[in-house]
């Protein structure tokens, strides 16, 4: 496939002089010195690693994902609807409604009201700045979400006694927030850890002292295989994080670089964190280890790694009997993912998809424990989830119980907060405030009810933004799932299965095993009209 894109990409702010660019490099097919168009090859020249990752302008207010066709995808596949018979309800026109069919599901033993999980946010801005926004909304659409990775160590205000974290206002901030409006019941908050995570004792910390129930091991997501990144836009800050024990290139203590970034050669600094290396027999031990300190949930959170590793992380999540698994695919990330590694490195989450039901195979065949599965990787709307969980379903129950999504939620935090703004400020586009009115509680169709539940809280101690992700996930995910299964005469999210679906690609096909769309039921037309 051409990358016509190899030199221009609106993730890193770059274009090209010219449209019909050389299909091997992306470059212009002629390139002339009087150019004040800076591609991918420009902007380096004046800016180097900066152009690695998604524009630094735009750090903490924005998602990047990759803008590359991987050739398979959920649109490679249709839903099959039926016309006769119904399952999981009487078949009857009064009873057989969309809105009766059942969407709840249950992972690691945790119920859902819709089979979502939303995260995870950890120490970027975007995810600190719009944190309000996602808890309240994840809390009332009764789904789990998840904190990310880092946020003690970020946390300013953290206090760390013998090397250990003691308390940080900001971790506390969010479990409470999610915590007001959970209803106990359905979703839940969950805490990623990683290598720095541990040796600061967070998972000590939030299990005893926050009572969160869900530790989630990070190694690794879909968007980057190294670990995570954020930016620093002050001296004094990089220090901080520098002694800490994080890297932060360049280094802030280096008296040249103190000068460049006092004489605004650059504004940010960058701070990473390492990479774990998990081994069976440690892993095993560290999750009886936090089972004893009171963790009641453990899973893993795993990126598109190759088919070895992903088979690996079968055997030893099977082995340590984890809750569940998130396995995220190819390429989108929350905060900062490098960007050629969004787009050349790592499984699409179709392939992923198909390799981890693999696995389930040869365990079951074994008679190993299986742990349910959730799916990340560019999903944004019903449709992908419901084929998703369809395609999981390999004996009568599915193994993919729910879908992680992180850049479509912050989307519908981003926009709500935006929108709500410029209707502060009377900016509102014109033809929006016409359909939909010029204020909050006209605009957001869930608001009525949400009001009649929490009275006027709703634009107060819950912001519209929350309302805006509740509608995102409730209103818009949670419908058209009912909507979906309905056609399929599947009244229950637990009864669809891998016949409800067809590919309509040979390469779909061959990947998953689903037959083709011309396929599918071809011998039983003889066998009807005969």
């Amino acid at each position: 496939m051409p990358d016509i894109y190899a030199n221009a990409r609106s993730t890193t702010g770059t274009s090209v002089r010219r449209r019909d660019v050389n299909t091997l490099s992306g470059m212009c097919p002629i390139c002339v010195k009087e150019c004040p168009v800076l591609c991918e090859i420009g902007k380096s020249a004046f800016r180097g690693r900066e152009v690695l990752y998604p524009e630094p302008e735009q750090y903490g207010w924005s998602t990047a994902a990759s803008n590359k066709d991987y050739r398979l995808d959920w649109s490679d596949f249709n839903i099959l609807s039926r016309l006769r018979g119904a399952e999981g309800i009487e078949p009857d026109p009064d009873v057989a409604l969309f809105h009766n069919v059942n969407i709840a599901s249950k992972i690691g033993g945790i119920p859902l009201k819709i089979p979502l999980a939303s995260g995870a946010f950890g120490s970027t801005d975007v995810g600190k700045n719009n944190w309000d926004a996602l808890a309240i909304g994840a809390a009332l659409s009764g789904i789990i979400i998840i904190i990310g990775e880092n946020v003690c160590g970020v946390d300013k205000e953290s206090v760390f006694t013998n090397g250990k974290v003691t308390k940080s206002p900001e971790m506390e901030r969010r479990v409470r927030l999610f915590k007001k409006y959970w209803d106990g019941k359905y979703g839940e908050l969950a805490v990623q850890t990683n290598v720095e995570d541990q040796r600061w004792g967070v998972d000590e910390y939030v299990t005893s002292k926050l009572e969160v129930n869900i530790i989630e091991r990070k190694w690794g997501q879909g968007a980057k295989a190294i670990g995570g990144e954020i930016r620093v836009s002050s001296l004094e800050r990089a220090l901080e994080l520098k002694k800490r024990g994080y890297y932060v290139l360049p280094d802030p203590e280096d008296d040249a670089v103190q000068g460049a970034f006092k004489g605004g050669l650059f504004k940010t600094f960058e701070r990473h964190s390492r990479m774990g290396f998990p081994e069976e027999r440690s892993f095993v031990e560290d999750v009886e280890w936090l089972r004893g300190i009171g963790t009641k949930y453990v899973t893993i959170k795993t990126g598109a790694h190759r088919p070895v590793d992903v088979a690996w992380t079968m055997k030893v999540a099977s082995e340590a009997k984890v809750d569940y698994i998130t396995f995220d695919g190819a390429g989108g990330g929350t905060g900062m993912s490098p960007v050629p590694m969004m787009n050349e490195m790592s499984t699409p989450t179709v392939y992923l998809e198909a390799q981890v039901l693999k696995c389930v195979q040869i365990l079951e065949r074994k008679g190993r424990y299986v742990p349910d599965i959730s799916m990340a990787g560019g999903f944004i709307n019903e449709t992908q989830v419901i084929k998703a969980i369809a395609l999981s379903n390999l004996d009568g129950t599915p193994l993919v119980k729910s879908i992680t999504m992180a850049r479509s939620p912050l989307t519908a935090a981003m926009k709500a907060l935006y929108f709500c703004e410029l209707a502060e400020r009377r900016r509102l586009p014109r033809d929006f405030a016409n359909k939909y009115g010029n204020s909050p509680d006209k605009f957001f169709i869930a608001a009525e009810e949400l009001r009649s539940k929490y009275g006027n809280k709703i634009g107060t101690e819950i912001p519209w933004p929350a309302v805006g992700v509740y509608s995102y996930l409730s209103e818009r995910i949670g419908l058209g799932l009912k909507q979906l299964l309905a056609g399929t005469r599947k009244f229950r999210l637990d009864l669809v299965n891998r016949n409800d679906i067809a590919a309509l690609s040979r390469l779909a096909s061959e990947v998953t095993g689903i037959p083709m769309m011309h396929e599918v039921e071809a011998d039983l037309f003889e066998e009807i009209l005969a």
